[in-house]
């Protein structure tokens, strides 16, 4: 009798470990707004055949996302890469037969990602530029040069100390850190 060849998995997908298995995840998700009928989803794939992002990526299935929670593979979703490329435009809500907010549910996994400190770099990156100069990204030097050699109006002046007031005491912030390892000081200054 000879041995059976191993089972090959789906690309870029491990077998599950018993000890990956977080059986009350699913409860917990129920109990935050956004993802409280995550339990009525019945796996039909209707969000998936209607994104907009599912028909240009090969690994973005709003449904596997929530087939994941729904198995209590708490920390595979919370450290997906696929979760952030959600557009949420909220087609899949629109469609889903159960009612199902896959938008929301896919907000509550974000956000259950940050605080579990997972988030892709360019993210902390874009909240970085955003609490330092009050733009989404800085604006290179030259691009501002530029600016004044066709003689256009200098660009209107960010308002970080604003940002910062603003989003004072909300957890995410802490976790941001500039690109040398220090922690961004959010406290507005004092006038």
């Amino acid at each position: 009798m000879t041995e059976a060849a191993p089972t090959p998995t789906t690309k870029g997908q491990e077998p599950i470990k018993a000890s990956e298995l977080d059986p009350k995840f699913k409860y917990e998700l129920q109990k935050i707004h956004g993802s409280e009928k995550i339990l009525k989803c019945f796996q039909c794939g209707t969000c998936t055949s209607d994104c907009p992002i599912a028909r240009y990526s090969d690994s973005y299935r709003p449904r596997t996302l929530i087939h994941m929670a729904q198995l209590g593979l708490k920390d595979r979703v919370l450290k997906s890469d696929t979760l952030w490329l959600c557009a949420a435009c909220f087609t899949c809500t629109d469609r889903c037969p159960q009612d199902v907010e896959v938008a929301s549910v896919i907000r509550v996994f974000r956000n259950l990602a940050v605080e579990n400190g997972c988030m892709p770099q360019v993210f902390k990156d874009q909240i970085a530029a955003v609490l330092d100069s009050g733009y989404a990204y800085k604006i290179p030097d030259l691009r501002i040069k530029k600016r004044e050699s066709q003689g256009l109006p200098p660009l209107p002046k960010g308002n970080p100390e604003s940002v910062k007031k603003t989003l004072k005491g909300v957890k995410l912030i802490d976790n941001v850190q500039k690109p040398a390892g220090e922690t961004l000081n959010v406290q507005p200054q004092q006038q």
